[in-house]
Parts: structure tokens; sequence; C-alpha cells
């Protein structure tokens, strides 16, 4: 695959998206949204690892992906479970994504899978499980900040290539 085969499919994905709204599609409005964007965004990352075999862009796309169709779930269907767990769930199926095919992250990925779950499933939390409860509903509202600190943090080091 050439060099440029990300970019090509990111262009082809976003081109359908936006050709898509123009023709205006009955069966298609639910997707006039930019949770889809996010989902195929996530897609051409993944088209993108699979065909060319780079496997280091499994993980931001299952990421764009679970992202996406999250954000869509919570949209349009009331049954959408909104809790901070399916961040941490989505996070796992990216670590674990990329494990099978490098061998690379199984660890980090169960663990988050195994806090994923707790969080998720289980009614009645031990106590001492309060102060992540805590710690995610404020990373829930301020994580723009995290991205301004990120921001900030990644035009003041310089690159060590």
């Amino acid at each position: 695959m050439k060099k440029n085969g990300l970019v090509a499919f990111l262009l082809i994905g976003i081109g359908l998206f936006f050709l898509l709204r123009e023709l205006r599609l009955p069966i298609l409005t639910d997707f006039y949204s930019w949770p889809t964007l996010l989902i195929l965004i996530g897609t051409a990352f993944l088209i993108y690892a699979f065909s060319s075999r780079d496997f280091k862009n499994l993980f931001p796309g299952v990421i764009l992906l679970g992202l996406g169709i999250h954000f869509h779930g919570l949209a349009h269907y009331s049954f959408w479970i909104d809790h901070w767990g399916i961040y941490t769930l989505i996070v796992a199926i990216a670590f674990l994504t990329r494990a099978i095919k490098t061998k690379k992250g199984i660890i980090p990925g169960m663990i988050l899978l195994i806090i994923s779950i707790f969080a998720i499933f289980v009614n009645n939390q031990p106590g001492w499980f309060n102060w992540i409860n805590e710690t995610m509903d404020w990373i829930e509202r301020f994580w723009p900040v995290l991205l301004i600190g990120l921001g900030i943090y990644l035009l003041l080091t310089k690159k060590k290539y």
C-alpha cells in the first residue's frame, strides 16, 4: 500500500459522509451528525491498518470508532448506557485488538476491561471504589482542560528524533 493510503481512506470516508448528507436519503437521517464522522475516521484507520498491515493504527481506529458508536448511541437510543466505564471499555477493546495483532498491550487491556465491567455492571461497589467514580466525574466535567494541558505540553517539548 502506498504511503498516503491512510489519507486516501480518510478523504474517501469524509467525502462519502458529505455526499450522503447532500443527497438527504431518508434512511440515513440519523447518521448526519458528528459521531458519524468519528465512525468514518475510525473505520478508515482500521481499513488502512489491516490493508497495509500497519497495526499501530488499530489503536486509534478502535478508539475513534468506539467513541463514534457510543456518542451516536447516546444521541439516538434511550437504552444506551451513559457511564464513564464505557470509555475505559473502549480503550480496553483498543488495547486488546492491537494485542491480537502485535502481542503488545494485553495486560493494560485486561486491567481496563476488568475495571470497566466492574464499574458498569456491579451494583453494590465497595466504598474504596468511590474515589474512582469521583475522579471520573471530574474528568468528564473538565476534560477540555486535559486537552489544553496536553497541547501545551506537546508545544513546549522538543522532538527527540
